[in-house]
């Protein structure tokens, strides 16, 4: 299945680093956050990446452009003839990486909008290039397909200001951008979508997590696979830091690889 990622926001809440280069691109361990979410999803099988740039786009271009030489051991013949030896392999050498210019001021509904002429599959997954998990992905395909709704998102359990999800057993019956209280489920952000997805967006200022939600929650459309491990996104310098320290510990949960 081909994994959508949007790589487009500016991240202001990260000023720190996003002055410089797009959120996806920020380290954790020496290497972008986006390339550690698309190693999870690699680590299940799921190799076809489709990147929705924006903000600072060529940064993510030039990163994979050049990622065998940035990866590779390498020796150079200079002079009239030059030529260059790479050195070993790496592990993402059959990834297939497609990066879309979905605009500067495209919201995130309008970025999904605009690479779904790319999918052609029944169902592909969406996330955010700033989150990460240890969470099963072929589980919830499995249970995406079981239940027969268009869309699925992975619902996790930390601590306050994320968007809540009220649920009816398994079908989420609201979905609010900021929650009333601490220690609901909220929206992980790791979604599966089936392809029909396209007839609840309606344009570039389409917020997929407003107007697209609702819709899909009044209509019993949005089911949530919940997931009680570990879950984290990144808005903040602080949670970057947190995510650094996980990575030297040798423990980062979301390294399933």
């Amino acid at each position: 299945m081909k994994v959508v990622i949007l790589c487009g926001g500016m991240g202001t809440r990260l000023r720190e680093e996003t002055e410089y280069r797009p959120k996806p691109m920020v380290p954790i361990g020496g290497r972008p956050i986006l390339w550690h979410i698309m190693k999870l999803y690699a680590h299940f099988g799921h190799k076809e990446f489709i990147l929705c740039l924006g903000y600072k786009g060529e940064v993510i271009k030039e990163y994979f452009r050049n990622y065998h030489w940035n990866t590779s051991d390498v020796t150079l013949r200079l002079g009239r003839s030059p030529d260059i030896t790479y050195h070993g392999q790496h592990d993402e050498e059959d990834w297939l990486v497609t990066l879309i210019d979905t605009g500067q001021e495209t919201q995130t509904g309008g970025r999904l909008l605009r690479v779904l002429p790319y999918i052609k599959d029944e169902a592909f997954f969406f996330t955010y290039g700033d989150g990460l998990t240890d969470s099963d992905i072929n589980r919830t395909v499995q249970f995406h397909r079981k239940h027969g709704a268009l869309a699925t998102v992975t619902a996790v359990k930390p601590t306050g200001r994320f968007g809540e999800l009220a649920m009816d057993g398994q079908t989420i019956t609201a979905f609010h951008e900021k929650p009333d209280q601490e220690g609901a489920f909220i929206s992980g952000g790791f979604f599966v979508f089936n392809r029909d997805i396209e007839k609840y967006l309606d344009g570039d200022e389409c917020v997929l997590e407003k107007a697209p939600m609702e819709r899909l929650t009044r209509e019993r459309q949005l089911r949530a696979w919940r997931h009680k491990g570990f879950w984290q996104c990144m808005d903040t310098y602080r949670e970057q830091e947190l995510l650094n320290q996980l990575w030297r510990s040798g423990k980062a949960p979301w390294k399933l690889w």
